[in-house]
């Protein structure tokens, strides 16, 4: 099969063929894990796709929360958004320098969150880019600001308060896109936490079953996908929340229902690194 909504994926021919178009604009939204020794600003502002803008998903975020890049409120975006000229009518195309998975896929989402639907992320990332020798400039973009009407859908949200009451109730299915190690406990966290495992009654459905570690984390075909959540016992027709270490690469879970036809996908934004400190979550193993 096709994707179902396949306008939420672009790929690098049809960038390059739009990217100077006036109602595109490009975010590069890289990110890295704590324990990985790189710095994705500095690496953004040596190269990146002409005119992209750095998004980056920890100033773009609740900063008086003791965990990272926690969603900020809606008119912290907002603003951080018109600042960016980013806004109404324009299409807003994420990428990021892993290839997808980290952390083009939480602008997307986060873009979602607010109410602006016209976003989507580019296949393959930066390295698809690189690859294929396509251009990359070392200057930032002239901004000009433009207004950004921010509607919160807290539908695509999950807070720690909701994910407990879920145990309970088990209204809603919740796959982690961890590794198996991590979710089974066995692996360390990049954040250290008190805990190891996984929310009780949750399944995993780590990022490499939806998108290909061997072709830049390209996004698997539509039938991969869908083979994939129902080899995890997923029945993606009923209500799912994704989670994973820090609410990054529970996006791609999102992502990838959103493209076989499943878009209201909701995401625990604390994740792990809040379940694994809290005082009061149990965890299986």
């Amino acid at each position: 099969m096709d994707y179902v909504n396949p306008e939420a994926l672009v790929s690098t021919e049809w960038l390059a063929e739009h990217m100077n178009a006036p109602d595109v604009r490009i975010v590069d939204a890289s990110a890295v894990l704590p324990n990985v020794d790189r710095n994705p600003r500095a690496e953004y502002e040596k190269q990146h796709i002409p005119g992209a803008q750095f998004f980056d998903i920890n100033v773009i975020a609740d900063t008086d929360s003791d965990m990272a890049h926690m969603l900020p409120s809606a008119e912290k975006f907002s603003s951080k958004m018109r600042k960016m000229g980013l806004g109404d009518g324009i299409r807003i195309v994420a990428y990021d320098s892993n290839g997808g998975y980290s952390a083009s896929c939480r602008a997307w989402w986060m873009l979602r969150v607010f109410g602006h639907e016209d976003v989507a992320v580019l296949n393959g990332g930066l390295p698809k880019w690189l690859s294929e020798g396509r251009p990359v400039e070392d200057v930032a973009p002239l901004l000009n600001e433009r207004h950004f009407t921010a509607r919160q859908n807290n539908f695509l949200v999950r807070n720690v308060n909701q994910m407990l009451a879920n145990i309970e109730s088990g209204r809603e299915q919740v796959a982690d896109a961890r590794t198996k190690g991590r979710f089974d406990g066995t692996d360390p966290e990049p954040r250290p936490s008190r805990k190891k495992g996984h929310i009780p009654g949750s399944v995993c459905l780590p990022v490499s079953a939806l998108m290909d570690p061997k072709t830049n984390f390209i996004f698997r075909s539509a039938d991969e996908i869908i083979a994939a959540v129902e080899g995890a016992c997923i029945d993606p027709a009923k209500p799912l929340v994704a989670t994973c270490g820090s609410g990054v690469t529970a996006c791609v879970i999102a992502m990838a229902l959103y493209l076989v036809g499943y878009k209201e996908t909701a995401v625990y934004d604390g994740s792990w690194a809040e379940w694994g400190d809290h005082y009061d979550t149990p965890v299986e193993t």
